[in-house]
Formats: C-alpha cells, structure tokens, sequence
C-alpha cells in the first residue's frame, strides 16, 4: 500500500518538475500579461493579434516571428506615418528592453494573421508561437474578441 502511495507521489513529482522546467525554458523570463486577436467578420481573411509582454530578464529580448495554424502567415507590422499618410509596414523584430514591456496595440505595433485558415468567432482561441532571437520560444493562446476602435484608429482609414 506505501509503495503504491509513494508511486503516485513521485509521478506527480516528476510530471510536475518536468512541466516547471518546459515552461521556464520556453518562456525565457518573457511572460504575457494581456492580450486578444480582433474579431473581423467571416468574409475577411486577415485580422490582427494585440498583446503586451514583459522581458524579466537582464537582457534585451528582440521578438522575431510569430507561428500560428490560425493562418497561413503571421508577420510583425508597425504603423508609420508618411507624408501625412499613415501606413503598415513589415519589420523584422520588436525588441523588448530589460526588465521593461512591449505593447502592440491597432494604433503601432502589431502582429498580422494572414490568409486565415478558417472565420475566427468571438471568444475562439488563438494559438501563437512567439519566437525571440535567442531560439527561444512562448506559446500562448488568445481569446478572439470584439473591441470597439478609439478615435486614433480613424486616422488609418483614408479616401
């Protein structure tokens, strides 16, 4: 009956150590403290992931590429302004400073879900792969939601 105990207890032990150790490596001191990916309708084929990251490390951290099986491509964007019209661009990373935050937000930087493999609803889950420059890698997953545009959004919309 002891053996049996003991057996249950180191299995829990261990599955508990081994996912303590997976999760520390792959989150690389980067945590996520928020986030969502914009609700578009059904017809729309791209759509947008918002979130904030905190690098707790004592070292910059730069975001280099985001996985995801929602779409067939995510890239990183930022929103410039260029004689006087604003637009998105393409960049290669977003660094996170020391013991500081990155926010990508609709009004600079975001990431873009391209050429989605199927209609997001409201409150779907969104699985992404965070990839930083070191290898290192943060799955997270966000909620799907609806949240209404400030009035600095207006300005991306242009005749």
């Amino acid at each position: 009956m002891e053996f049996k105990t003991l057996k249950a207890i180191f299995k829990h032990l261990f599955n508990f150590l081994v996912l303590s150790s997976i999760s520390f490596a792959a989150s690389a001191n980067v945590v996520l403290v928020d986030g969502h990916v914009r609700a578009m309708p059904a017809s729309v084929p791209n759509t947008a992931a918002y979130f904030t990251l905190e690098n707790h490390n004592n070292s910059d951290v730069k975001l280099v590429e985001v996985k995801t099986s929602a779409a067939e491509v995510a890239q990183l964007h930022t929103i410039l302004e260029e004689d006087g019209m604003v637009k998105m661009r393409q960049v290669e990373g977003f660094t996170i400073p020391s013991h500081g935050s990155l926010t990508l937000q609709p009004t600079g930087d975001h990431v873009m879900l391209l050429s989605l493999t199927a209609p997001l609803a409201i409150d779907d889950k969104v699985p992404l792969t965070l990839i930083f420059d070191d290898g290192q890698q943060l799955m997270i997953e966000l909620p799907v939601l609806k949240k209404a545009e400030t009035q600095h959004d207006e300005h991306h919309h242009h005749n």
